[in-house]
This record gives C-alpha cells, sequence and structure tokens, in this order.
C-alpha cells in the first residue's frame, strides 16, 4: 500500500537518540541488540545478508549551544568527541565542532530486511499470503474472526493487529483509534564514496549511510493519509541534511519519498493482549520506532501465542491506556 513505513523508512536504531524513558528505554536498548542474532537467523535461512550497521551514531554539534545542550542530555553510555577526535572518524564533518557519540546505536537496510522477511515466509509452507484489504475482526470464545473487503472470513486462534498507519480503520480494533498516520519525507542522496560511515543527526534531522547513497529525513506531518512529497517539506529535509553533512550539496538533486508513520499520543507502541478480548493481541503504533523494535515485538507476539513467560515489561506498551 503506498505510503507503509516499512519500506520508506530510514532503518535507523537511534534507541540512544529519540529516547523513551523506564522500561520502554530498556524495551528500545534490547531491541536494537537483538538484531545481530536476528540477521544471523534470516541469513542461514534466506541465504540473504542484510546489512547492519553498529558503528555507533554521532549527535554533531555545530555551535556552542549545541554542545551545551547535548552535554545535558547525555546519556552514561555516550562519549563526546571534540572536533579533532570527530574528524578523525568523519573526515567530511571537519565544520562541526564535536559530536556525541551513541555506541551500538546505527541503521538497518530495512529494504533488505523485508526482502529476507518476504523469502522466509514465502518459503514456510505453514504461511499463506493473503493479498486483501482487512475491514473487521471479531472476537468468538477461543478464537478471532477477520472479515476482508472481499467478504472473505478467517478464523484463527489469535489474531495480531500490525497493519500500521491503517490500523485505526479496522472495525472492531477498539484501542487502535490511538493510532494516527504522520507523514515522514525523506531524500536519497546518490553518492560514491559516501562521504559518511556513521548516521548522524545534527539540529533538525538526520542522515544515514546506505550503500552508495546517503537518505535524509525527516519530517512529521499531521495530514492524513496524505502520501504526496512537497517542495516545502524536501526544502527542510535537504537543508537539515546539507547543514549536517555540507558534501551532499553538490552531489544533485536527490530523489524524494514520503511514508506514514503509525503514531499515538506518547509515541510508544500498543503492544499487548486486549484484557477482554485475549485472542486480539496489539503490535502497533511504533511511532518512529518500528523497524527498531520490529525483531524483538515479534519475540513478544511469539510467547503471547505460545503462553511462554513474558521477558519485558510491557506496562507502558498497554494497549488500552489512551
Amino acid at each position: 500500500m503506498p505510503g507503509e513505513a516499512s519500506p520508506a523508512a530510514a532503518g535507523m536504531l537511534a534507541p540512544s537518540v529519540e529516547r523513551a524513558t523506564g522500561p520502554a528505554h530498556d524495551f528500545g536498548i534490547a531491541a536494537r541488540d537483538r538484531y545481530p542474532s536476528y540477521i544471523e537467523f534470516l541469513a542461514d535461512r534466506t541465504g540473504i545478508r542484510v546489512p547492519l550497521n553498529r558503528l555507533g551514531i554521532l549527535q554533531v554539534a555545530l555551535s556552542e549551544k549545541g554542545i551545551r545542550g547535548l552535554h545535558k542530555t547525555a546519556l552514561a553510555t555516550t562519549r563526546w568527541l571534540d572536533s579533532r577526535e570527530l574528524q578523525a572518524i568523519e573526515p567530511t564533518l571537519s565544520h562541526a565542532l564535536g559530536a556525541m557519540l551513541n555506541p551500538d546505536d546505527g541503521a538497518v537496510d530495512n529494504v533488505a530486511l523485508l526482502a529476507a522477511l518476504q523469502r522466509l515466509a514465502s518459503a514456510n509452507s505453514r504461511i499463506e499470503t493473503v493479498q486483501d484489504l482487512v475491514t473487521a475482526i471479531d472476537e468468538g470464545t477461543n478464537s478471532g474472526t477477520v472479515t476482508t473487503k472481499s467478504r472473505a472470513i478467517y478464523n484463527a486462534r489469535y489474531v495480531v493487529l500490525a497493519a500500521g498507519a491503517w490500523v485505526g480503520r479496522i472495525a472492531g480494533a477498539r484501542f487502535a483509534r490511538a493510532v494516527q498516520p504522520a507523514r515522514g519525507q525523506l531524500v536519497s542522496y546518490l553518492i560514491s564514496p559516501a562521504p559518511l560511515r556513521h548516521v548522524a543527526y545534527g539540529p533538525r534531522g538526520y542522515v544515514v549511510p546506505r550503500g552508495d547513497h546517503i537518505i535524509g529525513g525527516s519530517t512529521m506531518e499531521s495530514v492524513g493519509f496524505d502520501t504526496s512529497t512537497t517542495s516545502e517539506g524536501i526544502r527542510r529535509v535537504r537543508a537539515a541534511s546539507e547543514e549536517i553533512c555540507p558534501r551532499l550539496s553538490a552531489s544533485g538533486i536527490p530523489t524524494a519519498w514520503a511514508g506514514l508513520r503509525p503514531v499515538t499520543p506518547d509515541m510508544l507502541p500498543l503492544l499487548g493482549a486486549d484484557p477482554e478480548r485475549p485472542a486480539l493481541l496489539y503490535a502497533c503504533g511504533h511511532s518512529r520506532n518500528g523497524v527498531l523494535m520490529a525483531p524483538l515485538t515479534g519475540d513478544i507476539i511469539a510467547d503471547l501465542v505460545t503462553g511462554t513467560p513474558l521477558s519485558r515489561d510491557l506496562a507502558q506498551f498497554r494497549p488500552g491506556r489512551f
């Protein structure tokens, strides 16, 4: 569907930068650290080696005020790099006054990740993929029922609600109404060799190296389900990206696209069972951290389905909190 967040995302794994509080922050860190074994699992079963960048994320300071702000919000796990140290690892950031390094954060190639997951699912004889639009869900005594636009009906012991920005449109998904679309516009600069190795944040945006191009992002716009790009949105994204890495301005006009993030009021996902309808499992509303939280969210849903004791505190994610 146009605007799906998963293929449109920049693939950042940034729990130290776009951080939550309490157990939700711990969940984000655990999700990031789940990636190496997850990537190996997919490679072993699909032959697709998904690129994973864990060099750390740089929060670049471009002013004295920026330096003070970064020190004020720094975690115990971060390390300050002065301008000399920063230039040693990223020569194209020589204009910056320094940067805060967030070790182990980074990015994953979400497009390659989706390709690996699709290959894994298509090779499993127990998985049937149906191309249809879910319009309603309901719960029976010990199962869930799904109705689609083509009027097909499916029954299962559990129904997992993971429909991205559109999940609130499904009749019967009562808690999903808290999820709203937020458009993010991004750009991609084709540039080789890539001028950066690290993901880098600036005052107004971020840049993510991926092979022979650099992704820059992103806006956060409440415009409903409009997936178009705008000249003003792209101008802002380009300005933010080229402020971080001025070399990008000489690489030509970037390509642009937009995705719809599934956003909740507190920017945290809805994760867990409906307390009154236990056949309905929520795994949606991940806001800006859908790619980051995907593998661990999958683990949690698997544990709920199999009755395995949960290893994570989901109190901040409870579906009925709004």
